[in-house]
C-alpha cells in the first residue's frame, strides 16, 4: 500500500512542477492604471476585476503574480507584456 501511496504522490509532484511557472508584473512610474489593466485583460485573458486587482496589488505592493502555467504558454503573454511597457518576469 505504501508503494501505491509513494507513486501517488511523485505523480501529484511532477504535476505540480508543470505548473509552476508565473508571470509577475512589477510596479514602475510609467504606465497608467487603465493602460496597465487594458493590457491584462488582452494579454492574459483577465477580466477587467480581476485585471484591476491586479493592477492595485502592482501599485501598492510592488509585484504580482499575474498569470501562472506552463512555460510555453506563458513566454509568449509574458513577451506581450513586456512590448506593451510593462515590467514583467517569469520565475
Amino acid at each position: 500500500m505504501s508503494t501505491l501511496i509513494e507513486t501517488l504522490e511523485e505523480v501529484l509532484v511532477e504535476e505540480a512542477v508543470g505548473v509552476n511557472n508565473e508571470i509577475v508584473l512589477y510596479n514602475d512610474d510609467v504606465n497608467t492604471f487603465d493602460h496597465v489593466i487594458e493590457t491584462l485583460v488582452r494579454v492574459c485573458d483577465h477580466t477587467w476585476e480581476q485585471a484591476e486587482q491586479c493592477a492595485i496589488l502592482v501599485h501598492y505592493k510592488g509585484q504580482c503574480t499575474v498569470k501562472t502555467g506552463e512555460l510555453p504558454k506563458l513566454k509568449p503573454q509574458c513577451a506581450s507584456l513586456q512590448d506593451a511597457g510593462l515590467s514583467a518576469v517569469i520565475i
